[in-house]
């Protein structure tokens, strides 16, 4: 084994303590294809401001050789799903095998590393068990990302948390904290427990980061299915209940990491308040603060926005903006045969298509709706993406309704492809960031962040980040809070009705009767969400509030 871990940088003040972050995805860039959503896109924006902060971290993650999908379409426009074979030539094979136990048999991984210069990251490693002497199932660990087969899924938690501590181990790479980045790398704790003889001594090594805000999205499995899949790393079902406990025989992955970690972060402030409500009611859980989620300023942001912001111009801001409408609605109309107009209000509404999300609350009132889309003085340009989970079909049937129901208008169309490169085309390229989550089930969200830094006014249902940074008819637009005790179907409806009166009433007739207005509204978003949301605020404040905490 000659490889030898070594950062570029000599640590910056404050960060010296060594650290590994463990996380499933890594949204790193767009080449790299091992992330979903939100997830990945934090992850991503920690690994580069920990690269620009000069931070002793390393990234431990999993290389996932068909990625989480492609998202292609069928012949008539819906939705398909490719699994396409990546290959990296950036990534560098290390001399050496690791071995973990799945189901009591043992599994060789391969390790490859991203060194910090390819892309300005932390130093980040990435496990795969595509290795020849592995029969095929322990090749399908590290097939695709969020596998819908549980054995599959948990053997994966086993590869990134057990595989992982032994890289570091092997790597002879001593931290002082591992960082769990949502409960998926738990097995790291069980290999700790081994090493380390107690929950107490475990406690002063690991810290966590929760990001679920809704008890269902918690993961419970049953003891012994864990137990014969390997995850407690050889402890019997009753040490662990004895030494973490279960919660009504059943193991609670999130409720364990709480239990396991010396200290825990929500990713925005009301979501600490929701969280410290869930699991307030249970013993011995570790404190949880607030430590809102944010975006690497340097990569996201368009360097000609930001000249224009800086000098307050409103001349350069608005013809910047047209040219990066005009780069967007090019690919626009390479997708999907419509040529749409620089010059008019473009609303965007891209991130993961889950049902909380709802996709389709502008087009609820459908002749409202079009009335908006055919304003003859006002018109309005309207673009849906992203990606559902595959096996969601009521996400993904809502993906095909907009496919079909956006067909018959020349000014509204849904994209495919929604990586890293086409959000951030999409964020330089719209004027309104729309993002309408039910409240309360949007812990953070970080997509409007990245809106903000390139001149696209937030517009959204208050929830998550948009608490700490919203103030309507100032920074954002921002839709008063429907009644979260009313049944669904009201709350949509309440949401749908203000969304549209703000629409009429507000952004459109300032886009087109008042644009200086307009542009100063940016100006001042983007002063605010440089203010908070950066990431170098962010990864500083997981060193000063998790790691460096007595």
């Amino acid at each position: 084994m000659n490889f030898k871990l070594k950062h570029p940088y000599k640590f910056g003040k404050g960060y010296e303590k060594p650290v590994a972050y463990f996380s499933m995805e890594f949204a790193i860039d767009q080449p790299l294809k091992i992330y979903s959503g939100g997830l990945g896109f934090l992850a991503g924006s920690h690994m580069r401001s920990a690269y620009d902060l000069k931070q002793n971290m390393v990234g431990i993650g999993i290389l996932w050789k068909y990625g989480y999908y492609d998202q292609v379409r069928k012949h008539n426009n819906e939705l398909d799903v490719l699994w396409q074979e990546r290959h990296y030539n950036f990534l560098q094979e290390l001399d050496f095998d690791i071995e973990i136990t799945v189901d009591n048999h043992p599994v060789k991984v391969k390790v490859y590393y991203l060194a910090p210069e390819v892309f300005g990251t932390a130093p980040l490693f990435l496990l795969s068990t595509d290795h020849p002497q592995n029969d095929h199932l322990a090749h399908t660990i590290t097939h695709k990302l969020y596998d819908n087969n549980i054995a599959t899924r948990i053997a994966q938690y086993i590869l990134l948390g057990v595989g992982g501590a032994k890289l570091l181990e092997k790597l002879g790479h001593e931290v002082e904290l591992y960082h769990f980045n949502e409960a998926h790398a738990l097995p790291a704790a069980f290999r700790l427990l081994e090493k380390l003889g107690s929950v107490e001594k475990v406690r002063e090594k690991l810290v966590f980061t929760t990001h679920t805000p809704v008890k269902a999205g918690n993961e419970i499995n049953d003891p012994n299915f864990l137990h014969k899949l390997g995850f407690f790393n050889g402890f019997s079902i009753g040490e662990i209940d004895g030494l973490i406990g279960l919660d009504e025989g059943m193991f609670n992955h999130t409720l364990a990491a709480l239990r396991l970690s010396k200290i825990a972060n929500a990713v925005s402030k009301k979501h600490q308040e929701v969280s410290s409500a869930m699991w307030g009611g249970y013993t011995n859980i570790c404190d949880i603060i607030p430590i809102t989620n944010a975006q690497n300023k340097t990569y996201w942001t368009d360097k000609e926005l930001e000249k224009a912001y800086e000098k307050r111009s409103v001349k350069k801001f608005t013809s910047r903006k047209r040219t990066l409408k005009s780069e967007l609605f090019q690919l626009v109309a390479d997708q999907t045969g419509k040529i749409f107009d620089p010059n008019i209000l473009t609303i965007v509404w891209a991130r993961r298509f889950a049902g909380y999300k709802r996709a389709d609350l502008i087009a609820r009132d459908v002749a409202r709706f079009e009335a908006l889309l055919n304003n003859k003085n006002y018109p309005v340009q309207m673009i849906w993406a992203g990606k559902p989970y595959p096996l969601d079909h009521s996400a993904v049937s809502t993906f095909n309704w907009l496919v079909h129901f956006t067909r018959k208008y020349h000014n509204a169309t849904i994209l495919t492809g929604y990586e890293l490169s086409l959000s951030a085309m999409m964020k330089k390229g719209s004027d309104v960031w729309l993002n309408n989550p039910r409240i309360p089930l949007e812990a953070s969200g970080t997509s409007g962040m990245t809106a903000a830094m390139n001149g696209s006014l937030n517009f959204s249902t208050n929830d998550g980040w948009i608490l700490e940074f919203g103030e309507h008819g100032k920074n954002a637009f921002v839709i008063p809070e429907a009644d979260t005790t009313a049944p669904e179907g009201e709350q949509d409806q309440w949401d749908a009705d203000h969304m549209m009166h703000i629409l009429e009433e507000e952004i459109v007739p300032m886009y087109y009767k008042n644009h200086e207005q307009w542009v100063e509204m940016n100006f001042q978003s983007m002063a605010d969400v440089n203010k908070y949301f950066r990431a170098s605020r962010m990864a500083d404040e997981y060193y000063r509030k998790l790691y460096n905490h007595h």
